[in-house]
């Protein structure tokens, strides 16, 4: 996994064409769409409602790009239903999918909320993700660093984050090895490239 809360490119991956930008990529850097009973298109983020799959870069661009552009339509071979906003609409359904799986993570044991349990996983060397509020205080977060190999996830706000366990808000939380390690990872990663812009640090480099 790399450091920036992307996962590492896997030649052995199952790999899919992007419809916006025409680049053939693992499918861990994409999104699945179909297109319903009603000719609406819909998000298959856990990629197993039946149909021809239609996929797109999981970034605004490509989104924004394939909604407005009608490639929807043209890789459906048919008229597609795209609702206004719907790059925002994805955007929450992924939020929800992160915070979800953060907290299966939580109830398996495998995830810490809080400076000082973050703090004494990461000195244990058991954490594998680091995991930080988007608007959280910088200072506060500069005192702790990813761990060496592993991830950092830093576009979740303090609401968001706090969702996942149960509270109203938290700011720093670590993740431990698991089952559900790399799909948080790969889902958070996915978010990250339809809400954190270019150009923009979204990484907290090791110490």
């Amino acid at each position: 996994m790399g450091r920036g809360g992307q996962p590492k490119d896997r030649d052995d991956g199952p790999e899919r064409k992007c419809i916006a930008t025409g680049e053939v990529r693992a499918k861990s850097g994409l999104i699945r769409f179909v297109v319903g009973p009603e000719g609406q298109i819909a998000p298959d983020l856990a990629e197993k409602l039946p149909g021809r799959g239609i996929w797109v870069s999981a970034e605004r661009k490509a989104l924004e790009k394939a909604s407005s552009k009608g490639l929807f339509a043209r890789a459906a071979k048919q008229p597609v239903n795209v609702p206004d906003g719907f790059a925002d609409r994805v955007e929450a359904l992924l939020v929800q999918r992160v915070i979800g799986l953060i907290s299966l993570a939580r109830k398996g044991g495998r995830a810490v909320s809080g400076y000082e349990k973050v703090k004494d996983m990461l000195a244990r060397e058991d954490a594998r993700v680091l995991i930080q509020a988007s608007d959280g205080s910088e200072r506060g977060k500069s005192k702790l660093s990813t761990p060496h190999g592993g991830s950092f996830i830093g576009w979740l706000t303090a609401n968001e984050l706090g969702q996942a366990f149960g509270r109203q808000t938290t700011i720093h939380a670590a993740l431990g090895a698991g089952g559900l390690l790399q799909r948080v990872v790969e889902e958070a990663a996915r978010l990250k490239g339809l809400r954190v812009s270019d150009g923009e640090t979204a990484r907290r480099k090791g110490k």
